[in-house]
């Protein structure tokens, strides 16, 4: 892959994440367009490094497999997005918004890795996730004594 091929599949990666993150900009939660923009590019930045070192030699057997460095993203990402879940008594918020900054991460390591299609469908789903689900989400009825749909999400 040349170098100008992993600058747009970053490119790419980061405005699937951007087209997340508008809809949860829209919908004014914490984490908005520029947090799930650079998610999807630094995973896609992620992605791309591991392919293009995985190009390389180094001397000897020693190999990079790009799917390391990308479980490490997962990783490190499960980190952010627990950052952004907490309690306010017996609700609890933001899981939403940290399965939303998830999926980004995820999106952008299939589009850093070139695979456009499914990346970027990935994200047209959850864009009907949250805007379809969640308006039929408003709209069941709840027991008084069961936690509404809006205590479990963001």
């Amino acid at each position: 892959m040349s170098e100008w091929e992993a600058l747009l599949r970053v490119a790419l990666a980061l405005a699937a994440g951007a087209l997340l993150g508008l809809e949860r900009e829209v919908a004014d939660k914490p984490a908005g367009l520029r947090t799930y923009a650079l998610v999807a590019q630094g995973s896609g930045l992620f992605m791309v490094l591991g392919i293009l070192l995985s190009g390389q030699n180094y001397g000897g057997n020693a190999t990079i497999d790009p799917s390391r460095i990308a479980s490490t993203v997962v990783q490190g990402i499960g980190f952010i997005a627990g950052g952004v879940i907490f309690t306010v008594g017996a609700r609890v918020q933001g899981l939403t918004t940290a399965a939303g900054v998830w999926v980004a991460a995820a999106a952008g390591l299939l589009i850093g890795g070139g695979f456009y299609i499914v990346g970027f469908g990935a994200i047209v789903l959850s864009l009907v996730v949250l805007r379809v689900l969640g308006y039929v989400g408003r709209k069941l009825p709840t027991d008084q004594g069961a936690l509404h749909r809006r205590d479990v999400s963001d």
